[in-house]
């Protein structure tokens, strides 16, 4: 917009009508006093001042403007009618006007002048938005900067305090700053240290790592140069990236030689512990063999003594005592007595032959349990047990000792009951998903759940940790016969095969035995 200023209206409508012919915006003030004020409250493109004005003229008014922040750098154009002296023009040219018009004004030259401030102010005021952009863009890159260097004094800070050779380089390898440890190895920071294999043949991992443009995290050795040695080091080196550019290298030399020989001297133990523990399992081999020997050899020969105590003691009862009660109840308690000593030696020899080496084969379970009920025939006749028994996986196993696991349980099943009530016992498999006595069932689980449940006598649960330690018994031979290993002998054949065996019961609400095997043992 453009400010006329003149005290003659005439004049003030001539300037107006042309300028706004040609599509300027125009404003107006009858005096010096007026123009101040409407300079203070708008903003103008251009003012066109007249010199001869009552109270105050326009040297003084384009002073006053001259001292305002807001319109110093507007142009001014005078104009005047008797002023055309030129000292006059040289006054106004002083106080600030950009040109001086003198009366009668030609339009044609107005407009040219007038276009040409206008622009003037235009690209003056762009230059001032241009440069008030520069500052602040300077201003940002200012404090851009400071905070780069804070990050930079900062990363060479947590360098030069790492207990190791600590670098930064640009994309192409140049080492741009190096930790006081780098010193150890190279003379300067345009040198890389030399880096050498096992053999101390220098190698380029430095210069493939720039080329393949890869981390790199390798065992290398390092030649001290103050104490002249060579050390082993692991070296890590991580490119950092920007969109996707490498634009900085990041890297560490970190001293393992004490960690080396570390594990050098724990590898050598280890070797030698396990030579040690070869042979100790060799000699336990040895030894193992020859307890079963032993036992084998002491079963039989603490068997023979047996069968002629029995024969005789028996012979002696049927023929000799029948007329001396008090003796034959004697003799009674002696044939019974070598008849469970004869037992438990047999039982003995079962659990010394579990330690034997076995293979592994595919077992038919359903059979196994087909041949023990066989087996046990007069013993379910006799108590008129009522067994039933589900579908069971085939599985990998020791046929024999799995066998005698199961009719030890069973038995047992068979032995336990309560009086006035029918035996039941249920048999059942399936295929679960852990190693574990509640796990879920699963179709292709790699576990087999054996769960033998009964209605005898039970135990309290307290006593399960007993059950199955060799010798335990919970009841007394007046009430039921037995040796006290059944149960161990089931367990440590679950355990040879990889498994695990449980229990839960309640007193006079029968027992459940849990078998948890693998359907194939681990290789």
């Amino acid at each position: 917009m453009i400010l006329i200023v003149d005290d003659k209206q005439e004049n003030i409508l001539s300037l107006r009508k042309t300028l706004e012919l040609h599509d300027f915006e125009v404003d107006t003030a009858l005096s010096g006093e007026l123009a101040l004020k409407k300079i203070l409250k708008n903003s103008y493109a251009l003012i066109i001042l007249d010199v001869q004005m009552p109270s105050m003229d326009g040297f003084e008014v384009a002073e006053a403007i001259s001292g305002y922040s807001k319109a110093k750098d507007v142009p001014i154009l005078f104009l005047s009618a008797a002023n055309k002296d030129k000292k006059f023009v040289t006054k106004g040219y002083a106080s600030g006007g950009l040109d001086y018009i003198t009366k009668p004004v030609d339009p044609d030259i107005l407009l040219l002048k007038v276009k040409t401030f206008i622009k003037l102010y235009e690209q003056n005021r762009l230059l001032q938005v241009v440069h008030a952009n520069l500052q602040q863009e300077m201003e940002v890159r200012k404090q851009a900067q400071a905070a780069l260097n804070a990050k930079v004094q900062e990363q060479h800070f947590i360098l030069e305090s790492l207990p190791q050779v600590a670098f930064t380089a640009r994309a192409d390898g140049a080492v741009e700053y190096a930790n006081r440890f780098w010193f150890h190895y190279s003379t300067s920071l345009d040198t890389f240290p030399v880096i050498y294999d096992q053999d101390q043949h220098s190698i380029p991992v430095w210069e493939n790592a720039i080329k393949s443009r890869l981390p790199v995290e390798k065992e290398v050795y390092l030649h001290n140069r103050i104490h002249s040695h060579f050390r082993c080091h692991l070296l890590r080196v991580i490119p950092l990236e920007e969109d996707g550019q490498i634009i900085k290298w990041v890297g560490t030399f970190t001293d393992i030689a004490h960690q080396k020989q570390a594990n050098e001297i724990l590898e050598q133990r280890v070797k030698e512990r396990t030579q040690e523990l070869q042979e100790i399992n060799q000699e336990l081999e040895s030894s193992n063999h020859e307890l079963q020997q032993f036992a084998s050899v002491a079963s039989h020969d603490l068997k023979e003594p047996l069968r002629k105590i029995q024969l005789f003691g028996t012979i002696l009862r049927d023929r000799h005592l029948g007329n001396n009660p008090e003796a034959l109840q004697y003799m009674e308690r002696l044939i019974s007595s070598s008849e469970r000593m004869t037992r438990l030696i047999n039982d003995l020899l079962k659990y010394s032959h579990l330690s034997a080496d076995n293979s592994f084969e595919l077992v038919d379970v359903n059979v196994i349990i087909s041949e023990i009920l066989s087996d046990l025939e007069l013993s379910i006749l006799d108590t008129g047990a009522v067994i039933t028994v589900e579908e069971i996986p085939v599985l990998e196993a020791i046929p024999g000792q799995l066998r005698q696991a199961l009719q030890n349980i069973i038995s047992n099943a068979l032995k336990f009951t309560r009086p006035d009530v029918t035996p039941t016992i249920h048999v059942k498999g399936e295929r679960i998903a852990q190693k574990a006595i509640n796990s879920f069932t699963a179709a292709d689980g790699l576990y087999c759940r054996i769960t033998i449940s009964d209605n005898g006598i039970g135990f309290n649960e307290k006593y399960l940790p007993k059950i199955f330690t060799l010798f335990q018994r919970l009841h007394g031979n007046e009430t039921y016969e037995g040796t006290g290993i059944g149960l161990a002998i089931a367990k440590k054949v679950v355990e040879k095969h990889q498994g695990i065996i449980s229990a839960y019961s309640k007193e006079n609400e029968g027992a459940t035995f849990v078998l948890v095997l693998p359907i194939e043992q681990p290789q």
